[in-house]
């Protein structure tokens, strides 16, 4: 398995605007995406955000990086996606 480790930046003052976009039109795409395994999102601290998105194989992880998926979301920047391989997975 591969996560992608997305980090970015939400403008609190759009923060609910951009939920909005997440639940309805981002979130559905990634968990429909081939090898999708399972999605974890963190609170932001300090306005930066973080999800790890787990996939079958490398390749579909890679798939989160722009431009190649769309994260276009009000006041939303994309710092960095980061895959990396799960050396360990519970529960």
């Amino acid at each position: 398995m591969y996560a992608a480790v997305v980090k970015l930046m939400i403008d609190p003052a759009q923060a609910p605007a951009a939920a909005a976009v997440f639940t309805t039109q981002i979130l559905p795409r990634i968990t429909s995406a081939e090898g999708f395994c399972s999605g974890h999102w963190l609170d932001p601290s300090n306005g930066e955000g973080l999800g790890i998105v787990v996939f079958e194989t490398e390749l579909q992880a890679r798939r989160l990086a722009q431009p190649t998926f769309d994260w276009a979301a009000p006041g939303v920047t994309i710092l960095t996606v980061d895959v990396r391989r799960v050396a360990v997975s519970l529960p």
